[in-house]
């Protein structure tokens, strides 16, 4: 591995509610919290951040991120949220802008500027796209992020298809940046009747990805915006095939009975550089992922602190079939 460049697609840091209130902006500046709330709302009202193993992470610092990526050798990491992928349920939109900003602000200030090679994903308000467009700028130009989050599940009743989100969109591609699709929320996906967690998490990022990327891709985003770069991420990758087979099918169908926005099959964007998708290094149909989408557009994540650490996983995969293809993978 010492001759492979090895980027982190996908880590996480861990809020501190505390912390986040020091970095509020504008009317919201000094406001107290009372302690008993937090500042994002819960993913679902099921019992999450009480992992065993959990308690050897120091949440309020970047010096675990970067013992790791020591520890590791990777070149970089990229930063999403925790409690902050609960972001999207937020419902008023004047809150999630402040909150963007304030997170963004902490973000920058204790992880980015600890260690260049600790890269932030800037959190979007998604609610208002206009001022999630600003907020992209300011953290790409004035914080040196490296993309934008808008998170899988919200509470807009429209997916990221849908034309009021084009703002955002056409600042990504001016910047020439690439938006994340993060899950993790499962409210509002049909899983009421679930029992346990385990069955939660076994659902919840890959079906609220298929939603997200079904909107997207058939509702022509990629032809209104050609050099846009989407990342869905943290679902595996086999459910792929699956998707650009069947949205292919729908487009022979529905394209002779009514208007379909797309310039060609919609399984072609997986495949030119539009859709980008994180795997896992034991996915037993990898390689037939590799095979239909093709290798240089799929990411590996090593989900730190929350998961395994890349160092167990990245040996099997180098050691798989096609050096090549390993290679590729771990680059990021």
């Amino acid at each position: 591995m010492n001759d492979v460049t090895v980027i982190d697609a996908d880590g996480h840091v861990l809020e501190n509610d505390s912390e986040l209130a020091q970095y509020f902006e504008g009317a919201y500046r000094g406001h107290k919290r009372s302690g008993v709330f937090s500042i994002f709302p819960s993913l679902d009202g099921w019992p999450r951040g009480f992992v065993k193993g959990m308690d050897k992470v120091n949440a309020t610092s970047a010096e675990a991120w970067i013992r790791f990526v020591d520890e590791a050798r990777l070149k970089a990491a990229v930063l999403y949220p925790t409690a902050g992928l609960a972001f999207g349920l937020i419902q008023d939109p004047d809150w999630a802008c402040v909150v963007a900003r304030a997170y963004n602000n902490w973000l920058s200030d204790r992880y980015c500027k600890a260690d260049s090679r600790l890269k932030g994903v800037a959190m979007l308000p998604v609610h208002n796209p206009q001022e999630a467009a600003v907020e992209l700028r300011h953290a790409i130009l004035e914080q040196n992020m490296v993309a934008g989050m808008l998170p899988a599940v919200t509470m807009l009743n429209k997916g990221y298809g849908h034309a009021d989100f084009h703002p955002i969109y056409e600042e990504a591609q001016k910047l020439n940046v690439p938006l994340a699709v993060h899950g993790a929320v499962s409210r509002g996906l049909g899983f009421d009747f679930l029992q346990t967690m385990s069955m939660i998490h076994t659902l919840e990022h890959p079906i609220a990805q298929m939603i997200q990327l079904t909107s997207v891709v058939l509702d022509g985003v990629f032809d209104i915006f050609p050099r846009l770069r989407m990342g869905f991420l943290e679902a595996g990758a086999g459910w792929i095939p699956y998707m650009m087979d069947r949205m292919d099918e729908k487009f022979h169908i529905d394209r002779k009975r009514k208007h379909f926005p797309l310039s060609k099959l919609p399984s072609e964007y997986f495949k030119t550089g539009n859709v980008y998708i994180t795997c896992e290094t034991d996915e037993k149909i990898l390689d037939a992922v590799v095979r239909e989408m093709g290798e240089d557009f799929i990411m590996y994540p090593t989900d730190f602190p929350h998961e395994r650490e890349c160092k167990a996983v990245l040996r099997p995969l180098m050691k798989r079939a096609s050096n090549a293809t390993a290679s590729t993978l771990a680059g990021g």
